[in-house]
Formats: C-alpha cells, sequence, structure tokens
C-alpha cells in the first residue's frame, strides 16, 4: 500500500520533479485513498503549472477551475499562458448577478453541489475556447459541472488538465494530467 510513519500511511508522489508523501485517508472502509492539497505549497504549484503548460492547446483564450484547491494551479498557469482564468465558484455571493449555474454530486460530501459561473466572467467564456483545470480528477463530477457551465456560456471546452486522476487508470484519458493516484483496498 504506502509507507507507514508511526500510525500515519503515506503514498509517495512526484509533481513535475518535484517529490511530496501524501497522507493516506480512509474513505471508507477498507478503502482509502491520498490526499493531494496543493494549497499554499508554492513549489508543487509552480512546477505543475510548468510542466501543464506545455502540455495544452496554446490557442485557448481562458482558463476555467473550480474553487478552492486548484485556483492557485490556474493563476500559475495564466501567468505562463497569457490569458485569464476564471472561478466556477461553489456559493452564489450576493454581489454576483446574472450568473448560470448546474448542480453535481460532490464526491466529498455525497450530497448534491451547485457551481456558479458570475455574469461578469460571462464574457470571458461565451464564444471562447476554454480548458478546464482542477488538482485532481476523481469521479468527473466537477469537469461535468464545469462542461456544462461552459456550455451556457457559449463556449467551448478544448482540453481538460490535472496534477492528478485517480481510480481507475484509464478512466480519464483525455484529461492532461501529470500523474495518477490509485485507489488503495485493504483486502
Amino acid at each position: 500500500m504506502g509507507e507507514e510513519a508511526g500510525d500515519r500511511k503515506f503514498y509517495t508522489v512526484q509533481v513535475a520533479g518535484v517529490t511530496r508523501r501524501l497522507p493516506l485517508f480512509e474513505v471508507a472502509p477498507g478503502v482509502s485513498i491520498a490526499i493531494f492539497n496543493m494549497l499554499g505549497d508554492t513549489e508543487v504549484v509552480e512546477a505543475a503549472a510548468s510542466e501543464l503548460a506545455k502540455r495544452l492547446p496554446s490557442d485557448a483564450d481562458v482558463l476555467l477551475t473550480p474553487e478552492v484547491k486548484s485556483i492557485p494551479l490556474a493563476h500559475a498557469l495564466s501567468v505562463r499562458m497569457g490569458i485569464p482564468y476564471v472561478v466556477a465558484r461553489k456559493i452564489r455571493k450576493p454581489y454576483m448577478v446574472n450568473s448560470l449555474s448546474v448542480e453535481v454530486l460532490s464526491i466529498t460530501t455525497g450530497k448534491p453541489q451547485t457551481l456558479w459561473l458570475d455574469g461578469k466572467d460571462r464574457p470571458l467564456v461565451e464564444g471562447k475556447r476554454v480548458i478546464l483545470v482542477d488538482d485532481v480528477v476523481s469521479t468527473g463530477s466537477t469537469l461535468q459541472g464545469m462542461r456544462k457551465l461552459v456550455a451556457e456560456a457559449g463556449g467551448t471546452v478544448v482540453a481538460e488538465a490535472a496534477v492528478f486522476t485517480e481510480g481507475e487508470e484509464d478512466a480519464w484519458p483525455n484529461v492532461i494530467a501529470l500523474g495518477h493516484l490509485p485507489v488503495f483496498k485493504q483486502g
């Protein structure tokens, strides 16, 4: 499975040449996943953005990312690619007018979750070539929600990118990813 340190188990990964030990977390009896959280990890964000930028279509117009954990990655990609990024919000704020929304099933909570595209960001997506960016693609529900937002806003998804895919290794052949995280099952 992974390495052990005391009572905690870890899975070691490489992100564009940067090594991290990810803690394993039990999500169901006998089933664990490696927790990847790049918030505050500037070295990982910068390395991942540099590598992903090389692999993404250079003729895209905008990046779309869900809040929260992948925002630093979208920002770093935006700087490298010279295109803006838009954040699909998980909560509608009072200042958001003419917003679009779609509902997805959250893998984290197992409950429906709404993604919002602020009306001020619609012109950045409408008629544009969009790259979807996330930290980890596990069930694909967030990607599905972002695809729906792009379609409703009149844009076209031209690529989907993540630092890692997770689960069945061949489940995400169209996602441009830097690595894959297995699901660990005991027994």
